[in-house]
């Protein structure tokens, strides 16, 4: 079990990852549970229209019709909770994947198994993805079957393209805070920097209609490649999902260069 670090990695986090799934369908049930009563109150669409227009472009969407399903979970869940959900998951994930070894003093005993750094790197890395994709197929079936019987239907095409950007979202965080915590062995830094970042590329994103130095650099924020292109409405948008990728991959990489070339303690 030790020699397969992919494996080992996903059983010691399986009760916390189902704990997040039934945490995440929870949520989902809530959302679905208040909208028989959203959808007959035009003054909640009214309400958003009023908003200062800067919390309009953080919290909501210019095209948000709460009476709507797609617009009332554009608003209500994918905006700013379900990322945060997933957000929260990938980064502390990826920063304990080697600080938390580290902290637990289990890392020489991994090291000393018949497996390379890069690896463990690499191993590391597909068990954050693969919990963070089911993380995102949870919330995403749960819109389509909880949303489904409460007359909050969502086209299920449109509901799988947004949680594969959501999970990618995560991907790309979670590989930053892997990239951290595989160079320094820091978990706080590898968790702290990481969600820093995070919260500057949301408000970069959300808020470059109205700041022109934001307009400027919106496209180099992952939020912008999660959620710009409407995918609840437009579906799957393959060249965010190439910058996505990319991103990810990169930092995989240094995570990599990294581990291998830190002195690792006992």
């Amino acid at each position: 079990m030790l020699a397969n670090v992919l494996f080992k990695t996903l059983r010691d986090q399986g009760r916390a990852l189902l704990a997040w799934a039934v945490s995440l369908a929870l949520i989902v049930a809530t959302y679905a549970a208040i909208w028989p009563s959203v959808k007959s109150q035009p003054s909640m669409s009214d309400f958003i229209d009023q908003m200062p227009e800067a919390f309009r472009s953080l919290f909501a969407t210019s095209s948000a019709d709460m009476s709507t399903p797609t617009g009332y979970i554009q608003v209500e869940l994918l905006s700013f909770m379900g990322p945060i959900a997933v957000l929260i998951y990938s980064i502390s994930a990826g920063a304990g994947a080697i600080g938390g070894e580290e902290d637990r003093h289990t890392m020489d005993l991994l090291l000393s198994n018949p497996v390379g750094r890069g690896r463990v790197v690499l191993d590391k890395f597909l068990a954050m993805v693969l919990g963070t994709f089911l993380l995102a197929a949870v919330m995403g079936v749960s819109l389509v079957l909880e949303g489904g019987m409460v007359d909050m239907v969502l086209p299920a095409d449109k509901v799988a393209a947004v949680m594969f950007h959501l999970a990618l979202l995560g991907v790309v965080f979670g590989s930053l805070a892997l990239a951290l915590s595989a160079s320094t062995g820091r978990t706080g830094l590898s968790r702290g920097v990481p969600a820093v970042l995070a919260v500057l590329a949301y408000i970069v994103n959300g808020l470059a209609p109205l700041v022109d130095a934001f307009d400027r650099i919106q496209k180099v924020s992952p939020f912008f490649q999660y959620i710009a292109h409407d995918p609840l409405r437009q579906g799957t948008d393959w060249d965010s999902v190439l910058v996505s990728a990319g991103t990810a991959a990169v930092l995989l990489a240094l995570a990599v260069v990294g581990f291998r070339r830190r002195d690792v303690g006992a």
